[in-house]
């Protein structure tokens, strides 16, 4: 029998069960999330329940990580399922703050990582987003204080922000990376591919099949980034409901922008299926 999460509202409340966890020595994993979840999701909090004796996750549709235009208020919400899915996968205990629990009226302090980390990929395009994002995450890695937390790579330029973020911070926190979770086409799962039509979500596959087609020509021995990055935009080009808002080759680690891949590199990529922006990459030579 499935034993339900136990839901939450307050910091204080979260502070107390967990620090009732760590009297009877529990170690404790968590895992951030803005609700809308799926397998990625579920993957994430598994892997959590294998580490951890106690594991919480966050369901938090953050405000300040959403850049004016974008779909703050239409962000799929669905809290009832959402702890159900989350107690499937062994979830101990859900924190669904309000906003004035995270953000109390008066908070005037963020956080924000800079350098070469935040000069490419999506932070140009969101101006914004990852000080929102390194915010609401030390935010929370401070409430909870856990001994993992568990992200996933599909968000790779936020993963190694939040990497980067909490050895700056000198925290005594484990950032654990999980694979991409993948549909049967390869698209990479997200809460928004709600949004696609099913036309659109046919379309969707492009952006995989144009990653997958420069990792081919890598293993051919292409070096070259700006010919992996061709095929890729090449490839994305050919969908006509796909609009491509960026391709890119990226060290893996310090995301500064790279000619010729001579260790692991990020090819990622950003396009717009329909008015829905969806996103991938996949990391080259890594050993």
């Amino acid at each position: 029998m499935i034993r339900a999460a136990e839901i939450v509202k307050t910091v204080a409340e979260v502070r107390e069960r967990v620090a009732r966890a760590r009297a009877e020595e529990r170690s404790v994993g968590f895992v951030p999330t803005m609700g809308a979840l799926h397998e990625g999701h579920l993957s994430l909090m598994r892997q959590a329940r294998a580490d951890c004796r106690y594991v919480v996750i966050s369901i938090f549709v953050n405000p300040t990580q959403f850049p004016p235009g974008e779909d703050l208020e239409r962000y799929p919400r669905d809290l009832r399922a959402d702890v159900r899915r989350a107690s499937e996968a062994g979830v101990d205990l859900v924190f669904a703050p309000e906003v004035d629990e995270i953000y109390p009226p008066g908070d005037c302090t963020f956080v924000e990582v800079t350098g070469t980390l935040v000069e490419g990929m999506c932070a140009p395009h969101r101006p914004g987003h990852f000080r929102g994002v390194t915010t609401v995450c030390a935010k929370l890695f401070s409430i909870v204080a856990a001994d993992r937390a568990y992200f996933g790579e599909k968000d790779y330029q936020q993963l190694q922000i939040i990497k980067r973020m909490v050895r700056d911070l000198r925290l005594a926190l484990e950032i654990v990376p999980m694979p991409t979770v993948r549909e049967p086409d390869g698209l990479a799962m997200s809460s928004r591919n709600a949004y696609l039509s099913p036309e659109e979500r046919r379309a969707a596959g492009v952006l995989y099949r144009a990653l997958m087609k420069a990792k081919e020509q890598f293993e051919g021995r292409e070096r070259k980034a700006a010919a992996l990055v061709e095929v890729v935009t090449k490839t994305v080009a050919t969908e006509p409901l796909a609009r491509l808002q960026y391709a890119e080759a990226r060290d893996a680690e310090t995301l500064a922008a790279v000619r010729l891949i001579e260790g692991p590199v990020v090819l990622a990529v950003v396009a717009f299926v329909g008015k829905t922006r969806l996103i991938d990459n996949v990391v080259l030579g890594r050993r």
